[in-house]
């Protein structure tokens, strides 16, 4: 039979490949899920069941929430990137580490085929494709959503018809948990202006009476929640469990996809907002403002390579190392406040703190000059300025 990897999740897309591929078409379906987060042993345990059940021959869940951390989300962090200045890239950061991992499996079985379940409308065809041709252009690409334009309601006849019980209503909305983040997909996101429902958030407001928290960082990178230190992946899902219980992290991303068209995504990302704009904080103490100015215009550039499946470019190697390297003095508390809905920042210490006293303090009190310092400073600082003043008003 011919060997094929199928990227599988378990949704509706997916679940149709696997019974598609392997009963209609006559492949011998490998199964793999690539856990970057948000899974628990028993819904992997469930996944693969129901990959046996609609016809794979075999089912493997790779684990890679620490090389989705050290590879991607270390340098989103470095970055503090926020695509459009709303969405932490939850969804997109991750299809780049599974299909690196699925393509490594793929030739670690042979097989000559690898499928996927992306429509032909979004950017994870990209992504994936992306990343098979680059780094395996010898296996055949295989993508029946895609290549059949099939609707959700096709699909689930089709399972239906063949004796997989799959609802509409189970179907209704598309989720992606992962440990940057969860997208939500439904009928209010294919529109301009309607709101998603509370019910469709994955997590529900559970705690209402403010919590102060201090998050610790070192080198750009959370070591520490309220002093208990333990590894960033950890720290950032135990600051997931605590924030999202205040529904914070939600809103809805409106972008330009990478094949042209505007897309909607609903997103709830408690830990990633809260982590980048603490991040975000520490730095604007500690960093020079040349240092800001550069890791802005960078930090986004490889967010949008990142989006737009560029990841295997060595430019991207390029950024990591900058970004890597602005984070040698990034290093203190942040002290943050969680509110239903929000959360606020109230301040920080670092030994880095360029707030340093002895030199002066904003509109206050001058220690590190004269007032005739200032004065030649400001006359010398003028001088483009009186030079273009004066020729042109004689004009």
């Amino acid at each position: 039979m011919k060997k094929l990897v199928l990227a599988y999740s378990g949704g509706l897309d997916t679940s149709y490949c696997a019974k598609h591929l392997s009963q209609d078409q006559g492949f011998e379906v490998h199964a793999v899920s690539v856990n970057t987060g948000g899974f628990s042993k028993e819904e992997i345990k469930e996944i693969e069941e129901k990959a046996l059940t609609l016809g794979a021959s075999s089912y493997t869940s790779i684990n890679a929430i620490s090389s989705f951390y050290e590879k991607v989300v270390k340098y989103l962090i470095f970055g503090n990137v926020l695509k459009n200045n709303t969405y932490p890239l939850s969804v997109s950061a991750e299809r780049i580490v599974q299909a690196i991992e699925i393509v490594n499996h793929a030739k670690k079985i042979g097989a000559q085929y690898i499928a996927h379940g992306s429509t032909g409308a979004g950017n994870d065809q990209v992504r994936f494709d992306m990343i098979f041709q680059i780094l395996a252009p010898e296996i055949e690409i295989i993508t029946p959503i895609r290549d059949k334009k099939l609707a959700r309601e096709e699909e689930i006849n089709y399972l239906q018809q063949n004796g997989i019980d799959y609802s509409w209503e189970k179907a209704k909305y598309s989720i992606n948990k992962g440990l940057w983040g969860t997208s939500v997909g439904g009928d209010e996101t294919l529109t301009s202006h309607l709101p998603l429902p509370e019910s469709a958030y994955p997590s529900q407001l559970e705690k209402e009476l403010p919590k102060e928290l201090k998050l610790t960082f070192k080198k750009g990178e959370l070591i520490a929640l309220d002093g208990e230190t333990d590894t960033p992946v950890a720290n950032i899902e135990k600051l997931s469990a605590i924030a999202s219980k205040y529904a914070i992290g939600r809103d809805i991303h409106v972008g330009d996809t990478i094949i042209g068209i505007k897309g909607r995504v609903g997103f709830e990302a408690a830990a990633p907002l809260i982590i980048i704009k603490a991040h975000h904080l520490l730095e604007k103490h500690t960093l020079s403002k040349w240092q800001q100015y550069q890791k802005e215009q960078l930090g986004n550039f490889y967010g949008m390579l990142l989006h737009e499946g560029n990841y295997l470019d060595e430019v991207m190697r390029n950024i990591e190392a900058f970004l890597a390297d602005t984070q040698k003095h990034v290093s203190g508390d942040v002290f943050v406040t969680l509110h239903p809905y929000r959360f606020e920042l109230n301040g920080v210490t670092s030994p880095h703190d360029l707030m340093n006293a002895s030199f002066g303090s904003y509109g206050e009190m001058n220690k590190g000059w004269t007032a005739d310092d200032a004065k030649g400073f400001i006359k010398i600082l003028s001088n483009s300025g009186k030079i273009s003043n004066h020729v042109n008003t004689k004009m």
